[in-house]
């Protein structure tokens, strides 16, 4: 099972070289980013922000049930909800639904490809395949994650201001005055960087998976799930290294 590990490793390495060969044709390069950059974007949006709101909301309920009676002031559950949707919840969980969606689903397509000998039909034709179907997902991905990062971060806010304001745990001016309260730029800085990170890791390990699957059907849904759990693992493994870089 090492030795496995091992050779996939060394095979993923080494197949970066054909992933980032200069391209044949930057016009039809240019089509597929568009495509890619569309389907993350758009076609993730309306989970990412379903999730979002929803975890401002728990997070406000959580910490005003922890607080209550408590002589922390009031207010310091906006800069609570604030800082925790940027630095870490924003960024990790967004990530990690995106690896369950777009990697699953990257996973599928190019695997289904490689089956039906799509991928062998291309290169005969002198077309460099790991370039053309990875390269434009990892662009796509490293451009449009952050974005959608960047809105969870502050739909998740919102989601915080829906379950407090309203439901009179505390008054509006003292959620707003959290939010303004002691506010690091470089958490924002952070979060990109842990965005750009972890959309790579998941476009990279899902294509890895599609790209050499072998075999038939049942074999394409374990390389999905395996898509799906190494991106996971691998993106948790990097917050964690990222968050002690960066927090030094």
């Amino acid at each position: 099972m090492k030795l496995r590990y091992l050779s996939d490793l060394g095979k993923f390495v080494l197949w970066q070289k054909e992933v980032f060969r200069k391209p044949e044709n930057w016009g039809m390069y240019y089509k597929e980013l568009i495509r890619q950059m569309y389907d993350i974007g758009i076609g993730s949006l309306p989970i990412v922000l379903l999730i979002a709101v929803f975890l401002g909301a728990v997070t406000v309920v959580q910490f005003y049930y922890q607080m209550e009676g408590t002589l922390i002031p009031p207010y310091y559950i906006g800069y609570i909800v604030r800082d925790m949707m940027i630095i870490e919840l924003a960024p990790m969980v967004t990530c990690l639904v995106l690896a369950g969606n777009v990697g699953s689903t990257m996973a599928a397509e190019i695997g289904g490809m490689r089956q039906k000998e799509h991928i062998d039909a291309m290169e005969i034709m002198g077309l460099n395949t790991s370039s053309y179907l990875i390269m434009p997902k990892l662009i796509a991905a490293a451009y449009v994650v952050p974005l959608l990062v960047c809105v969870a971060a502050i739909v998740g806010i919102i989601g915080g201001y829906l379950a407090s304001v309203p439901a009179d745990l505390f008054t509006q001016a003292e959620y707003v005055q959290g939010l303004r309260a002691f506010f690091i730029p470089f958490n924002v800085v952070m979060m990109l960087v842990k965005s750009v990170t972890f959309a790579i890791i998941l476009v990279s390990v899902s294509c890895f998976q599609g790209y050499f699957v072998k075999g038939g059907s049942i074999e394409l849904g374990a390389a999905s799930t395996r898509a799906v759990v190494y991106s996971d693992i691998l993106i948790l493994l990097a917050d964690y290294f990222i968050v002690v870089l960066l927090t030094q």
